[in-house]
């Protein structure tokens, strides 16, 4: 590590984390502000349920300083707007977390409708290539930051009904990267994480409820003999990742699955 990259400790950390209103989004947030995180903006398309996270991770910390942004990250322009009100906020992105996904259900690809599949891969993959190209520049000027990308196992584990989401998980995991190999003379680190079924979550709720995504995630479910993951668990590896203890570690794609897998 050059002695002029850049590595601050959380408490003087701006933390910015798109889809940060629910789910991992929302326990990654609270776990920054437990290790000391005070400035931290959340990124969510819902204004109801943004202004609940922001109150809710509030409450956790009234010495924080949270501001949500109605934001749709699939959109180019909201998404240059969003950063740019986020850094004013902030003062300086030193953490970019991309906790985005959509509502999609496995299916087979035979029954997937062809009209469907464009909207898979961009829904899934264009947020966090479009929030890690616009914050990048950002942390190559000050010296140093961390990115972390979410994405899933179906971008390592070919898995019957995920065809469109894993190449689009795959796409994800190579942009990372790559990004970060362009980005380490910088001082600028990038890592992915991998979960697969994640408990508690709207988008476990959604694949559990009925058809082939319910049979398939209930057989995943009976191989994680360590737990089926909650959002805890991912907040807690994201949050190492984006302190100092984590300053030398990027490229990296961590799979946090309880067991169901090892690759």
């Amino acid at each position: 590590m050059s002695s002029s990259t850049l590595v601050r400790h959380y408490e003087d950390s701006g933390v910015l984390i798109a889809g940060g209103t629910s789910g991992v989004g929302l326990a990654t947030a609270l776990g920054f502000v437990d290790a000391g995180v005070r400035r931290i903006v959340l990124l969510g398309r819902n204004e109801e349920r943004g202004k609940a996270a922001e109150r809710t991770v509030q409450d956790r910390c009234s010495d924080a300083d949270v501001t949500f942004i109605a934001t749709d990250a699939s959109e180019i322009g909201q998404v240059e707007s969003s950063v740019a009100e986020a850094h004013r906020a902030l003062g300086s992105v030193d953490v970019l977390v991309n906790s985005t996904t959509t509502s999609y259900r496995p299916e087979l690809l035979h029954r997937t409708p062809v009209a469907d599949i464009a909207g898979i891969l961009m829904g899934q993959a264009l947020p966090p290539m479009l929030m890690t190209r616009t914050v990048l520049p950002l942390m190559q000027q000050q010296g140093g930051g961390s990115i972390v990308n979410i994405a899933s196992d179906a971008a390592k584990v070919p898995t019957p009904g995920e065809s469109a989401l894993g190449a689009a998980m795959a796409a994800i995991v190579m942009f990372t990267r790559v990004t970060a190999i362009e980005a380490k003379r910088n001082g600028v680190r990038v890592n992915a994480v991998t979960p697969s079924l994640i408990d508690g979550t709207p988008t476990a709720a959604n694949v559990l409820s009925d058809g082939f995504s319910k049979s398939l995630f209930e057989k995943a479910s009976a191989q994680a003999h360590l737990g089926v993951a909650v959002p805890e668990d991912l907040a807690s590896l994201i949050v190492f990742l984006g302190g100092p203890d984590a300053a030398r570690l990027t490229g990296q794609t961590i799979s946090v699955n309880g067991g169901i897998s090892a690759f």
